[in-house]
C-alpha cells in the first residue's frame, strides 16, 4: 500500500524551529518528486519546495527561501523540511506529495502535480 506520513509538526514559539518528516511506504522515492505543501485555514493548498533524488534539484518558493530546507535521506526513504524562524503566518497543517519524475520548475508548487498525499502535520506558531 502506498502510503505518505509526515510528522513532526507541533506547537512552536515564534522565532522556533521545526523539522517535519516525510516517510514513504509501498514505494520507493528513488526516481520521484517530493514537494511540500501548506494551507492554512480558509486559504488554498500552497506548494512550498521541491525536490527529486535523481537530480538532487531543489526549488523553494520566494517566501520561504532562506528559512526552509528540504532534504532527503534514500536509506530511510524519508524528506524532511527543516523550517526556521517559525511566523505566525507559518501556521497551517503541512503535507509531502510524491509524482513519479524529476521536480518541474513551472509546476512543482502546484498541487495537482503530485500523485499521493499524506495526511499533513499541524503546525502552530503562537507566543
Amino acid at each position: 500500500q502506498v502510503q505518505l506520513v509526515e510528522s513532526g509538526g507541533g506547537l512552536v514559539q515564534p522565532g522556533g524551529s521545526l523539522r517535519l518528516s516525510c516517510a514513504a511506504s509501498g514505494f520507493s522515492l528513488d526516481n520521484y518528486a517530493v514537494g511540500w505543501f501548506r494551507q492554512a485555514p480558509g486559504k488554498e493548498r500552497e506548494g512550498v519546495s521541491c525536490t527529486s533524488s535523481n537530480d538532487g534539484l531543489t526549488y523553494y518558493v520566494d517566501s520561504v527561501k532562506g528559512r526552509f530546507t528540504i532534504s532527503s535521506d534514500n536509506a530511510k526513504n524519508s524528506v524532511y523540511l527543516q523550517i526556521n524562524s517559525l511566523m505566525p503566518d507559518d501556521t497551517a497543517v503541512y503535507y509531502c506529495a510524491a509524482a513519479w519524475g524529476p521536480c518541474i520548475s513551472a509546476t512543482y508548487h502546484k498541487p495537482r502535480s503530485y500523485d499521493y498525499w499524506g495526511q499533513g502535520t499541524q503546525v502552530t506558531v503562537s507566543s
